[in-house]
């Protein structure tokens, strides 16, 4: 008469079966989380292309230029005879904005100031071949982003100055442009010939390593 007991046999073929069943939840989890590990990676690449995308296409990259010039001849372009030397002091300079001459030791770091800066260190940086461009404080906004968006990432000064002969100025060293627009094709012009020019007194000195003014952006 049977006990109702499992048997031995009955007992390991249960087991085999428990086991089995638990292996093939365990792999059905596992193959579950692979599967969300690669949606979540192929997700994550596409935000990330995504991003670089639109960082590419919205945020304003910095206008290229070459370096030195090819003697090219920029309509409106006026040209000077100022020599270089170190003083200390206020300048008294020939061109408004100053457009080479006497300046102080300390060269004024590259970059864009929102408020005027010292022209003794701005005309230094000029005799390291950057060029300043400067701007009436009644520049619109929309012109002064147009402006902006010409300008490269190093060797350039951009100010507002008090003045000025035109609406916009574009001084390098012993040169000098007058525009009255931001959309004016002679700005990129006069920065292909003249930016990081090789006939300044002191070319490839940097534009960094000196002193900032108030105002730097």
């Amino acid at each position: 008469m049977s006990s109702g007991k499992p048997t031995i046999k009955q007992q390991r073929a249960a087991e085999r079966e428990r086991k089995l069943a638990e292996f093939r939840k365990q792999e059905a989890r596992r193959k579950r989380n692979r599967t969300i590990a690669i949606g979540s990676a192929i997700v994550g690449g596409v935000v990330v292309v995504a991003l670089l995308v639109v960082s590419f296409v919205l945020i304003p990259q910095p206008a290229s230029y070459s370096a030195g010039g090819s003697g090219a001849d920029v309509e409106g372009v006026e040209t000077f005879e100022n020599t270089s030397a170190h003083v200390t002091g206020a300048v008294d300079y020939a061109q408004t904005p100053p457009a080479g001459g006497e300046h102080n030791p300390a060269w004024l770091n590259c970059g864009v100031y929102t408020e005027s800066v010292p022209n003794e260190n701005a005309v230094h940086s000029l005799e390291h071949g950057a060029l300043w461009v400067t701007y009436d404080p009644s520049l619109s906004s929309s012109d002064l982003d147009a402006l902006k968006a010409k300008l490269p990432s190093t060797y350039v000064i951009l100010s507002p100055f008090d003045g000025l002969p035109s609406p916009i100025v574009l001084s390098g060293w012993n040169v000098q442009l007058q525009v009255d627009e931001a959309d004016d094709p002679r700005i990129a012009q006069f920065f292909e010939e003249y930016w990081k020019s090789d006939l300044v007194p002191e070319p490839g000195a940097l534009c960094t390593g000196g002193v900032d003014a108030p105002g730097k952006a």
